[in-house]
């Protein structure tokens, strides 16, 4: 069973960074894209990123520019990188990994919380 498990959140001020981990571990089958998601209170759950095995970054349009998603092939490890944090970005951060076999993983997700 595949688990992914990510890091990295906390609290911060408005206009600091972070930097989200999503480490997995157990998988059989090569993982092919893994990506990140967050849920903000009362909302669904939105795709922010999401990076092929071989590199190809796609973005939602509302974070263009201050997200930045990043991989470790090696180490089955994705990264995202958040910049000019703003009060609107506090949610649940979710990664997001899928198989070579059409098998879909989720992590457990990770708080970050922006203050004003």
């Amino acid at each position: 069973q595949v688990q992914l498990v990510e890091s990295g959140g906390g609290l911060v001020q408005a206009g600091e960074s972070l930097r989200l981990s999503c480490a997995a571990s157990g998988s059989r089958f090569k993982l092919t894209t893994m990506g990140w998601y967050r849920q903000a209170p009362g909302k669904q759950r939105e795709l922010l990123a999401g990076i092929t095995r071989g590199g190809n970054t796609n973005y939602a349009d509302s974070v263009k520019g201050r997200f930045t998603i990043s991989r470790d092939n090696a180490n089955d490890t994705v990264y995202l990188q958040i910049n000019s944090l703003k009060p609107e970005d506090t949610a649940v951060y979710y990664c997001n990994a899928q198989s070579i076999r059409f098998q879909t993983f989720w992590g457990q997700g990770t708080q970050v919380t922006v203050s004003s």
